[in-house]
């Protein structure tokens, strides 16, 4: 166990981890250099598309130290979006130890902070490193002043990298040999290992990602699931090196995959415990703490016969994705779906393309809304997502909704622009305060259901690219709310239906007009849009008829004779508009959910 080091990489958003992933990689050689490709530790799509890490990632790297010892260096690549901080905190139970990676240009920022707090949690040995130290505006003085200033961390440890450039790649390698810890356990008592991710192979069934913490584990041996107590034997378990390595034994200290024939995917579960059957430790490891979606949508599938794909999509997705939580639910415009819920957007979208892509589905979403706390005449409480299970408004005694606190970092010159942003966004500003010369921290309360919308993006544009956003949740606050209904043709239509603040009431129904007339096609009859709060009309557009030219061959003469082919016409229209079943394509649904960019 001398020899092993477990160790993680965290940061901000794009300040280098994948890349300094791949120079770790390339420099102990596991990969021929004609096998290798950029984000090597990236293997979905959607994250080489995006140049997003989305799944934190393992991998075992041999290194030969300058005194002579060889080591297994076990390095857990982690996303940086603040979406996806729950797999970080996964990631981290099975380390001991943290590279802290800090842009030489922009210095730390929110999320830097963030990943910080959770490595303290974990009581992680933490190493800072300045990335991209060959960019033209890298500032390494401001940034060393920044680590021990704001992130209190020993400005003599910093190591200097590009790993753009493989500059300093030793250093790191180095540093995990000398300053991380190597792993506590005793490979002699029962064994005690801890799930921290799986996915699913359709060869070889469910692959269990571990953490040894005691004893050792072996093909052969008659394992048990902990929360569940299911038993499977163990055909196969190995390290990760890009592709899968077996190994006769893993022992303490170890991080590695095992194969046990697991058909259902819902009997692992991360945070769970692996024991041996015949000699079962005493006591379950810690697991994590349940991550609770503040997100909330509706997917259902475009034919109704794919219900059952996307179930098993569901299923196994889940498997992979642990944050992600789904429930049975039902509408009368779209058929049956499943009400999920998720971390944020960024969530929400890369859920949604995984599904389109991997499981070869079409795919409608509804409006995405938080949760609402509704207290009713009775004093009876409920806690609702989905606009339709809003109960009638005059039994409602008092509503209430989910606030954040939310850490803003940019550079002061943008501080005009942000207060703007946050405050037409029903915040509250709670105080700010300088951290370097020319970088504040601002402190806002906001509702939640304002940020999942388009915050994010509105906030990237006013700072150029330059503020940063981390968020905590607080608690539930009273609100005024009202059901936002859409009608077309005087027909609700109950998947475009949204709550929201009767302020924004207005904007976001003339909104969703307008989305929806741009999408759907003419008929021969007139189409009214509507936007309702209860029976009153808040905005409308109307979509014009095709006109068939009635009056073609009626040349010259007197007014009266077109006027009354005209009436005839609108005779007819009338009749059509009475039985006129509107066709909404999938487009529209998801226009209403598009911002106005």
């Amino acid at each position: 166990m001398e020899h092993i080091r477990n160790f993680s990489i965290i940061a901000h958003i794009d300040h280098g981890k994948s890349t300094l992933s791949d120079r770790l990689i390339q420099a102990v050689h596991i990969v021929a250099d004609r096998d290798f490709k950029d984000q090597i530790l990236d293997t979905m799509d959607i994250e080489r598309e995006r140049g997003i890490t989305i799944k934190s990632q393992t991998v075992c790297l041999p290194y030969t130290a300058k005194n002579g010892k060889t080591y297994s260096l076990n390095l857990i690549d982690t996303p940086g979006h603040v979406d996806f901080s729950y797999e970080v905190s996964r990631a981290l139970a099975s380390c001991e130890g943290a590279f802290l990676l800090v842009d030489a240009s922009q210095g730390a920022e929110a999320q830097t902070l963030a990943n910080l707090y959770l490595a303290m949690e974990h009581n992680l040995e933490v190493i800072p490193v300045i990335n991209k130290i060959d960019l033209p505006s890298a500032d390494i003085e401001r940034v060393r002043e920044q680590i021990e200033d704001d992130l209190g961390l020993d400005p003599e440890r910093v190591i200097l990298t590009s790993a753009k450039e493989g500059i300093g790649i030793e250093d790191v390698l180095e540093a995990a040999v000398n300053f991380l810890p190597p792993p506590k356990g005793d490979p002699d008592k029962p064994l005690r290992a801890l799930i921290f991710d799986s996915h699913y192979d359709p060869f070889r069934g469910t692959i269990v990602h571990f953490r040894v913490f005691d004893g050792r584990i072996k093909a052969g041996d008659t394992i048990q699931f902990m929360s569940n107590n299911a038993r499977y034997k163990v055909e196969e378990v190995g390290i990760f090196q890009i592709v899968r390595k077996p190994r006769k034994v893993l022992s303490a200290g170890d991080v590695g995959y095992m194969i046990a024939g697991i058909k259902t995917v819902s009997d692992t579960s991360c945070g769970d415990t692996i024991t041996l059957k015949s000699n079962p430790c005493d006591a379950p490891m810690p697991g994590f703490r349940e991550s609770k979606p503040v997100v909330f949508s509706s997917i259902y599938p475009v034919a109704s016969d794919e219900y059952e794909d996307l179930a098993v999509g569901l299923e196994k997705l889940k498997l992979n994705d642990s944050a992600l939580i789904y429930e049975k639910d039902s509408s009368a415009a779209l058929g049956f779906g499943f009400r999920c819920g998720f971390l944020g957007l960024l969530h929400l979208e890369v859920v949604q393309e995984r599904l389109e892509r991997e499981y070869d589905l079409s795919l409608i979403l509804t409006a995405p809304s938080v949760q609402y706390e509704i207290t009713l005449n009775d004093g009876e409480v409920m806690i609702i997502d989905n606009p339709s299970l809003y109960p009638d408004p005059s039994n409602i005694l008092m509503t209430r909704e989910p606030y954040i606190r939310a850490a803003i970092i940019v550079p002061d010159r943008y501080m005009g622009a942000v207060m703007k942003l946050c405050l037409d966004r029903r915040g509250i500003n709670r105080n700010y305060q300088y951290l370097t010369r020319d970088r504040l921290e601002m402190i806002f309360e906001l509702p939640l259901a304002e940020v999942i919308y388009d915050f994010y993006d509105k906030l990237k544009s006013v700072t150029q690219g330059y503020g940063s956003f981390d968020y905590d949740i607080l608690e539930f606050r009273e609100t005024d709310l009202v059901k936002l209904d859409i009608l077309i043709n005087g027909e609700r239509v109950d998947a475009l239906s949204q709550l929201v603040h009767r302020d924004r009431a207005v904007e976001r129904g003339r909104r969703a007009c307008e989305k929806l007339k741009e999408e759907i096609p003419r008929q021969m009859y007139k189409i009214a849009i509507q936007g309702a709060i209860g029976a009153k009309i808040v905005a409308r557009t109307t979509i014009s008829p095709f006109r068939k030219d009635v009056t073609a061959k009626c040349y010259g003469g007197d007014i009266t004779r077109k006027r009354k082919l005209l009436e005839k016409q609108k005779k007819g229209k009338k009749r059509m508009k009475m039985v006129g079943q509107v066709e909404i394509p999938q487009s529209a649904f998801l226009s209403v959910l598009k911002t106005e960019d």
